[in-house]
């Protein structure tokens, strides 16, 4: 029998905020029970660390190079030559998308059956998300669903003023649910159940703002590096920052609460999918990530985009069905990414993976840690803000190099003794081989793959480095002659 595939992401989620991740104040018991009754990667990163090439990785399954997006790159079409959804609904499955999905258009199904958007404040062309419309059926008043005031990228928060049966988190769950309730029973499932939160605004019911209230939540943490980052700056949008303290702390309240709402619905749609039939999770294999992480004023940075681990670590839990019999609640120290999803759950389906996936499936690891697998990831994001913050980095989970390909400066960290990132270690003379060791994997990776930043086996600085890698139009060009344009 066909298991059920079920993925469930966040959005904007560190791959920290977890408790079984460690951190001492985020409170997220749904998710731990999903690890315990599965298995926990620590090293799980996002390759280009932004919402839309890193949902490419999860469509295709491809490498940044492989799909085409090495950058945010704004509303512009995605084409490619499989799909996750695709290849499933091909196999047999019935697929359904809920919540936050970023394409364009938005509209496009790229091989779902159906989906049941809420797209926070994108809009184009007349498109209304469809958690806009309920919430205009369903509001108990005249206000709107974001009259809280924040905007989409501030590091300011505050409760919502809905109620949480409004709120998009809630929402989003009960979708799940009704699908479930009101899926094909003759055909196995893929759901892609996705949250629009914790991604600012920092919005949470008041019960889960006031969860937080009186926690010790600790400073942002401020490496050896980040003085030219130590500036005021009154905008509230402002990827760079020195807020005031009172400012950081309500940022991360709110941060933390978004998290905890999402956990306690995840323990609502588990609750209410076994109410409606008590089998179907133990035919049922669950993945759980995000995106990308969000730097939360770590080094004075917010948002993401950025190498460090605050906005290119997240989290990453694999429960498989208990019928497969493997011994459970175990941590994997394998480097996993983005595009390792879509094998994983063609894997678990029983298909065959096309040669143009770059990501692998983990599903082997989970019978064996010591199974063969990759030694590092290599991520990147061509703008970071500001033109000379452009980088690549490489990294393993225990060591990371970053190089900045505008400048030619270099970071480098011990992640093992140092995950927080405090010291730079670029300059210090017991850690130069390392560092040339890293600077050569990534001009390899960037060699092999026609990218000029790589030759001759070195780094290479470049005034106008690539924001779509020629795979872009080569998949854009191959739909459009598929379409008979």
């Amino acid at each position: 029998m066909l298991p059920n595939l079920i993925l469930i992401t966040t959005d904007q989620q560190r791959g920290d905020c977890l408790s079984c991740d460690g951190h001492p104040v985020v409170e997220t018991p749904n998710l731990d029970a999903l690890a315990e009754r599965g298995f926990h990667f620590p090293h799980a990163y996002t390759s280009v660390p932004s919402c839309t090439p890193a949902r490419g990785a999860i469509l295709t399954g491809m490498d940044q190079w492989g799909h085409g997006r090495l950058t945010m790159t704004g509303n512009s079409t995605m084409e490619y030559p499989q799909t996750l959804p695709g290849g499933l609904a091909d196999a047999g499955y019935h697929t359904q998308a809920v919540g936050k999905m970023h394409f364009h258009p938005q509209r496009k199904l790229y091989g779902f059956h159906n989906l049941v958007l809420d797209e926070s404040g994108r809009s184009s062309d007349g498109f209304v998300s469809d958690y806009r419309a309920w919430f205009e059926r369903h509001k108990e008043g005249d206000y709107g669903y974001r009259d809280h005031t924040l905007e989409w990228n501030s590091w300011m928060a505050r409760p919502s003023h809905l109620p949480e049966h409004l709120h998009p988190t809630y929402w989003t769950v009960s979708e799940g649910i009704k699908f479930i309730r009101q899926r094909d029973p003759t055909k196995p499932f893929f759901l892609w159940l996705s949250f629009a939160r914790p991604h600012s605004p920092y919005d949470p019911p008041q019960l889960y703002w006031d969860m937080y209230e009186n926690a010790d939540i600790a400073q942002p943490p401020l490496g050896d590096w980040t003085e030219e980052f130590d500036i005021p700056i009154a905008d509230v949008n402002a990827p760079f920052a020195h807020r005031p303290w009172v400012q950081t702390r309500r940022a991360r309240q709110g941060y933390y609460g978004s998290i905890t709402f999402i956990d306690h619905q995840l323990g609502r749609f588990f609750h209410e999918a076994s109410n409606h039939d008590r089998d179907l999770l133990r035919n049922t294999l669950v993945l759980f990530t995000s995106d990308h992480g969000d730097m939360l004023g770590d080094h004075h940075h917010w948002r993401k985009t950025y190498a460090y681990e605050g906005s290119a670590r997240v989290p990453w839990i694999v429960a498989p069905p208990p019928d497969w019999g493997l011994s459970v609640n175990r941590k994997i120290d394998a480097v996993v990414e983005m595009r390792d999803i879509l094998p994983t759950l063609w894997d678990g389906a029983g298909l065959e993976i096309p040669e143009t996936v770059d990501g692998s499936s983990v599903l082997p690891l989970l019978r064996d840690p010591n199974a063969e697998w990759r030694e590092f990831i290599q991520g990147e994001h061509t703008t970071c803000y500001k033109r000379e913050y452009g980088m690549q980095y490489v990294t393993d989970g225990r060591e990371k190099y970053v190089w900045f390909h505008h400048t030619g400066r270099q970071q480098f960290f011990n992640l093992a003794e140092d995950p927080q990132e405090l010291q730079d270690l670029a300059e210090h003379p017991d850690w130069q081989e390392r560092i040339a060791l890293w600077r050569r994997r990534l001009a390899e990776v960037n060699e092999r793959r026609g990218d000029p930043r790589g030759q001759n086996g070195e780094l290479v600085v470049q005034e106008k480095a690539l924001i779509l890698s020629p795979n872009y139009e080569r998949w854009r060009d191959a739909a459009r002659q598929g379409a008979g344009e």
